[in-house]
């Protein structure tokens, strides 16, 4: 298991509703992280990349089971030797049905990680065009234990919660975050660093949809809530170097999963 990850967060525009070209811009911005120096061990990448929120014309536009994602970053890992959380995707199931899918990639290509969003945002109704995944993103990167959430998930902390209880140090969210909501990015992602002990690794897009302004502001949160990285609102690659033994370090320090009373509250 290894102690310290260089992380690279890709927070990119996103053309809604041209695969095409999202998929030519992210090969890009992937080419520039893993030629940075020092490389880094993971990229993690924001949510909905392949399509924007085209939801109008999801069921076309989505990825058929997620090839042509897993063929493109798995090829990546395996040219490049790095891991790739790679954000999320518009993913067309062979039922018909499309869901918000994350998958990852180890150094040598191979999927160690697949999630769909459990949370549907009505708001911009997903929950009209999306399917809701079942099962919380509990993963293995390099030995370490990891979840993975998606944009809106962060608001219902008791999943985040299974994810810590179920031993994960670092937690992964790519994420649709716009304006005005700022204030509710930071404090949500802060909020569930402190209370599960982990780390929070979250990746925003930026960028205009419509008339939705997205801001950014992908960020790396400690065990503590500190923000280690937190970037602006132009297209970037974010770096940061986390190191792990810090999550064992504040859980031994300030017990919380030794004092729940479940019993009372659950």
């Amino acid at each position: 298991m290894t102690d310290k990850l260089r992380l690279a967060l890709v927070q990119m525009h996103i053309n809604a509703g041209d695969p095409d070209d999202n998929f030519a811009r992210l090969e890009r911005l992937l080419e520039d992280a893993a030629r940075a120096e020092p490389k880094p061990d993971v990229v993690l990448v924001p949510e909905m990349w392949n399509t924007g929120y085209a939801l109008d014309r999801i069921q076309q536009l989505a990825d058929p089971a997620g090839r042509r994602t897993k063929a493109f970053v798995s090829a990546f890992c395996r040219r490049h030797g790095v891991n790739v959380i790679a954000g999320s995707i518009a993913e067309l199931q062979d039922g018909g049905g499309v869901t918000n899918t994350v998958h990852g990639f180890d150094r040598e290509g191979n999927e160690i990680a697949e999630y769909a969003k459990i949370h549907l945002f009505k708001l911009m109704d997903e929950h009209l065009h999306l399917e809701a995944g079942e099962r919380p993103g509990r993963f293995a990167l390099e030995g370490v234990p990891a979840g993975v959430m998606i944009c809106y998930d962060i608001r219902f902390p008791e999943l985040a919660r299974r994810l810590a209880l179920d031993g994960a140090k670092v937690l992964f969210v790519p994420a649709e975050w716009p304006h005005p909501r700022l204030h509710h990015w930071r404090t949500l992602l802060q909020a569930r660093a402190i209370e599960n002990q982990m780390y929070v690794v979250a990746c925003n897009r930026v960028g205009v949809s419509g008339e939705t302004h997205f801001f950014g502001h992908s960020m790396v949160v400690d065990p503590w809530g500190e923000i280690v990285a937190e970037a602006g609102e132009e297209e970037t690659i974010l770096t940061a170097e986390i190191d792990l033994t810090l999550t064992d370090e504040v859980r031994s320090r300030i017990p919380v999963f030794d004092d729940r009373r479940p019993s009372v509250y659950e």
